[in-house]
């Protein structure tokens, strides 16, 4: 019961990596709001919860619209009577590099994968003041520390969700507000399931990998469920890398 007698607002909880943080942190003591745009899935997840003995409620939420996010806020207060943690999970991913990178795509990606967070950072500040404290995790990525040839967009957002993350943190330590930024490496989950289905493309990942096997969703909310929990009361303004020794390389 790690976190015990917390609340946590968790975007993008209706399925994948999401989800299993949802599941995670249920069982570890805390209630969780799910925020997403999927509303049949997230409204599973939250029976799921519910009926297992844990406590959830779903809320829809489009990261991009800071109405949204005031309300989703406003509705874990309401409905759980404070909020300790917010989880900034929600992505989108496109593949393009720069000279096929859209003004369009630009935008929809660095939208939802940076500005989600900014949106989400801020809403839930005033909130965690208000008690004490609080932990905001904000899922980058692998591809936010190091380049490929592939996925300008998604790169350039989840570098900014990395120097975000570090200028958030020393805001607002004096607030004991702790921001840290989790970076996993490849990873099988809903963003990446079409092209690590096939064969040829899977193996190639995993063979650059130092630890030698894919990373799944449950490895990435343990490392999320650490600096959700008081044992990380002195983690601020880090970088969790989840990737098998990728980046060390």
């Amino acid at each position: 019961m790690r976190l015990e007698g917390k609340v946590a607002l968790i975007s993008g909880g209706a399925r994948g990596m999401g989800a299993a943080e949802v599941r995670l942190f249920a069982r570890e003591g805390a209630k969780v709001v799910i925020a997403d745009v999927l509303e049949d899935e997230g409204r599973k997840v939250e029976t799921e919860i519910n009926d297992s003995g844990g406590s959830a409620l779903f809320v829809k939420l489009d990261v991009t619209k800071e109405s949204e996010w005031l309300n989703a806020v406003e509705t874990a207060v309401r409905s759980f009577g404070k909020l300790n943690v917010l989880v900034n999970n929600a992505a989108i991913i496109r593949s393009e590099r720069v000279l096929e990178t859209t003004e369009q795509i630009w935008d929809d990606v660095m939208s939802v994968n940076a500005k989600g967070v900014f949106l989400g950072t801020k809403s839930a500040i005033p909130e965690m003041q208000k008690i004490g404290g609080g932990s905001i995790i904000n899922i980058s990525s692998g591809a936010g520390l190091t380049g490929s040839d592939q996925n300008a967009a998604y790169h350039a957002s989840k570098g900014a969700v990395r120097i975000f993350t570090k200028a958030a943190a020393i805001q607002y330590a004096k607030d004991n507000i702790r921001v840290n930024s989790v970076h996993p490496g490849y990873a099988w989950t809903p963003l990446t399931e079409k092209s690590f289905s096939v064969k040829e493309h899977f193996d190639a990942r995993v063979a650059r990998v130092p630890m030698g096997r894919m990373c799944y969703a449950d490895d990435i909310a343990n490392g999320i469920l650490y600096l959700a929990s008081d044992e990380s009361s002195f983690v601020t303004g880090s970088e969790l890398v989840i990737d098998g020794g990728m980046t060390a390389q």
